[in-house]
């Protein structure tokens, strides 16, 4: 049986479109079992009907005409119970319903398996006999796999628009929706335009050669091909990003050194290898180190290693990059996106980026948000090669990518992207206000910065304060630990840029999603792991010179306040403050006159908010981490597309946690500030005000949108709807209830579909 279904697959992955899959299905699975008669029903959205899609057994003239409601007959049985259906007499059952113009009277046996895509029935498969028999297991098991197998293929026809003439009114499945990783706030409506790698290295054979300087010269000569390119495209991003960014290029341009990867061809090809086949091995080699890490950062830099590959291949097969035609509103999708493949779009058309493979981690996603372009990463699901020039919806807030999408949707998405445009148009006059409800409570607004390019944004959209730098930045685009007269000159960069206002720098917070190439940290679980202040406190070195940078940056500024990660209980906190201390009186003694600064925690672990009393105690503030805090309350990996559902702010259990932190803290006298996507999103501000937070950090795409609709409600009104949330034991509820308080209250403009996860 299995070596059937893998037949049946391949064969199925090949047809040309659904009608041809669908058609391949029922034969081979009718032969396979059997059977005299094997059909596919699909779910048509528009008329909650299952219609018939395909058969052999059945009269084939009914395909398309013939449909049940779930409600109707032995398919909707299945389609609505979502389990399999097995009967010896199918008349005898009373949900049979009997149609004529199919002929199915003559068959007695009835096995049916629901075809589930992402919880969703797209459709039933069905096989029938004449005889009265009870199918075995074996033959059960095999229809529920073929089952799961058919989902895929629909899901995908659906992407790529083939499944057509399906509705009554000749409509068919327009839409389908895929759920990736976020990685770069915003929405963008566009089409597709399909990046696939200039050249194949896999498929290069081995080839002995007997001119070997020859092969060396072609090969330098691809080698300076690429790094010309490289050099061209850092120029063409240079308005766009700033040098710290461009450096990623840097990095391409090292891996090309006869010290690194070009080197290590050099040395195959003098073995008597053409340079094709050497440049396979060697980044083959690369490749296979990388992927083998359980590292997700150096994971990350197999991509790196793939792409140059290809464009080196590219340059000795002389066959340069595609000639791709890039329409207004491109949305670019590729299987791996590099940094490189940003500068080859013309400036100004690109508004949206997709790709298969990658994390919220990538270099792409990180240039992606230093550029404010929408972005989806880790689309598993998505059959990228066949989408090339059909419209696509990017929801970077929400990590999900719609593909041929309704009318409905596309309106919708084109409200958000214009209401994101008219609010960027209208931020001066916002700016110049106060973030003040109508019954007069203040709400400071602050930024989560990491490269330098948040800084022009954040003084854009009116910031108050950073609530969170992120140091680890800095790093993870080096090559090595900076040095700390290097990271005292990006800090005194940040605290400059925004003195007076306030400049919260949460110390090096690395592990989990977040490694150094240079430090590599290898775990089964790294979100469980060494990471955070577990890492720097292990290694005081690291530690101190990066407090040490700090303080000095804040000379003569005195806008510095320190933020401690990943604090799991009272024995960390004593060593941190002890290591600050020390480090404070080290720049004291060497002559720098600055005061200590305000030190606080971030609770971002169960024990702390448990702790949050005994903390408060020691610190001057603390800062609720409300991505990761969700991410351990609820034990889901919000980087992992299969569970990103389950990842939500609005969950019972964390609204309890953070109502209790607020509390506990004001208890002790101490502010407490909230960081994350939570306080990034509109309708959860109300609430994170209402609990009593002291100021709000988010992303600065968001601030506008948070102060707009805090400054449209009473204190009095948030506070109501925070009871009514507390109340409630479903997040699901809680979503509905708070968008359609807000909708009775006229604010429905910023609960649009990208309103309700924000980065």
């Amino acid at each position: 049986m299995l070596n059937t279904l893998r037949k049946i697959v391949q064969e199925v992955n090949s047809a040309k479109d659904l009608k041809t899959a669908l058609g391949i299905i029922v034969l081979r699975v009718k032969e396979a079992m059997g059977s005299q008669v094997c059909s596919v029903y699909l779910l048509d959205p528009e008329t909650n009907r299952f219609v018939l899609m395909a058969t052999e057994g059945l009269n084939k003239r009914s395909i398309g005409k013939v449909s049940m409601a779930p409600n109707e007959g032995l398919v909707g049985l299945v389609g609505t119970r979502e389990e399999p259906l097995n009967l010896e007499n199918a008349a005898d059952h009373p949900r049979y319903r009997y149609f004529a113009e199919t002929g199915e009277e003559k068959f007695a046996s009835f096995l049916g398996a629901p075809i589930i895509h992402h919880r969703r029935v797209v459709g039933v498969l069905v096989i029938q006999q004449k005889e009265r028999r009870q199918f075995d297991e074996g033959e059960e098991a095999f229809l529920v796999t073929m089952s799961a197998q058919l989902a895929g293929v629909i899901a995908h026809a659906e992407a790529t628009g083939s499944i057509r003439g399906l509705g009554r009114q000749g409509k068919g499945i327009q839409e389908a929706r895929f759920v990736g990783v976020p990685g770069s706030p915003g929405a963008a409506v566009g089409r597709a335009v399909v990046m696939l790698p200039p050249a194949d290295l896999e498929v290069v054979p081995d080839k002995t050669v007997d001119d070997i300087d020859a092969e060396l010269k072609l090969f330098q000569n691809a080698l300076e091909g690429v790094r010309e390119d490289m050099r061209k495209l850092s120029a063409k991003l240079a308005t766009q990003l700033r040098p710290e960014e461009r450096a990623l290029f840097d990095v391409y341009l090292m891996m090309l050194e006869d010290a690194a990867l070009g080197g290590e061809v050099i040395e195959v090809i003098k073995t008597g290898q053409w340079a094709q086949g050497a440049l396979r091995q060697v980044v083959g080699e690369h490749v296979n180190r990388f992927e083998l890490m359980d590292d997700d950062y150096l994971r990350e830099r197999a991509s790196d290693v793939k792409d140059l590959g290809r464009r080196l291949l590219a340059y000795l097969q002389e066959a340069r990059s595609q000639s791709l035609v890039y329409a207004d509103n491109t949305i670019l999708v590729s299987e791996e996106l590099t940094p490189a493949m940003l500068g080859e779009v013309p400036e100004g058309k690109l508004v949206g980026l997709v790709s298969v493979l990658g994390s919220g981690n990538s270099h792409v996603a990180i240039l992606a948000r230093a550029m404010g372009i929408p972005t989806v990463m880790g689309l598993v699901d998505l059959p990228y090669s066949k989408v090339d020039g059909i419209e696509m919806i990017v929801d970077g807030y929400k990590g999900e990518v719609f593909t041929n999408p309704s009318e409905v949707l596309r309106k919708q998405y084109s409200d958000v992207v214009e209401e994101e445009r008219q609010l960027a148009q209208g931020l001066d006059a916002l700016r110049e206000l106060p973030c003040v409800t109508p019954d007069g409570h203040r709400m400071p607004l602050w930024v989560n910065t990491g490269l330098l390019a948040d800084v022009a944004r954040a003084q854009q959209r009116g910031a108050e304060g950073v609530g969170l730098y992120r140091t680890e930045v800095p790093f993870m685009i080096n090559q090595r630990f900076p040095s700390e007269k290097e990271q005292l000159a990006i800090y005194r960069e940040q605290l400059a840029a925004f003195h007076p206002l306030p400049v919260t720098m949460r110390t090096l917070d690395i592990g989990g999603d977040k490694a150094l190439s240079y430090f590599p940290i290898k775990e089964e679980n790294p979100f469980l792991g060494w990471r955070g202040i577990r890492v720097t406190l292990d290694h005081p070195e690291i530690f101190l010179v990066q407090t040490r940078a700090m303080l000095k940056a804040s000379e003569g500024l005195n806008n510095l306040r320190i933020l401690l990660p990943m604090i799991s209980g009272i024995h960390e906190l004593e060593e941190a403050l002890h290591l600050i201390h020390r480090a404070w009186g080290e720049v004291r003694d060497e002559g720098t006159d600055v005061p200590m600064p305000p030190v606080g925690v971030m609770v971002e672990i169960p024990a702390a908010v448990y702790q949050t009393k005994e903390l408060a105690r020691q610190v001057d503030f603390l800062s609720v981490g409300s991505n990761d805090l969700t991410q351990y309350l609820l034990a889901v990996d919000r980087n992992n597309p299969r569970v990103a559902d389950l990842y939500d702010y609005l969950h019972p259990a964390v609204l309890q946690a953070l109502n209790t932190v607020v509390r506990d803290a004001h208890g002790e006298g101490k502010p407490v500030s909230i960081c994350g996507e939570m306080a990034g999103d509109p309708a959860a501000a109300i609430l994170l005000m209402a609990m009593g937070f002291d100021s709000l950090s988010m992303n600065a795409t968001n601030l506008p949108k948070v102060k707009w609709m805090l400054r449209q409600v009473n204190m009095s009104k948030a506070k109501e709807l925070l009871v009514e949330a507390l109340s409630h034991d479903n997040p699901q509820v809680i979503h509905s209830s708070l968008q359609l308080a807000l909708k009775n209250l006229g604010l429905a403009r910023m609960i649009g579909p990208g309103a309700n996860k924000t980065l």
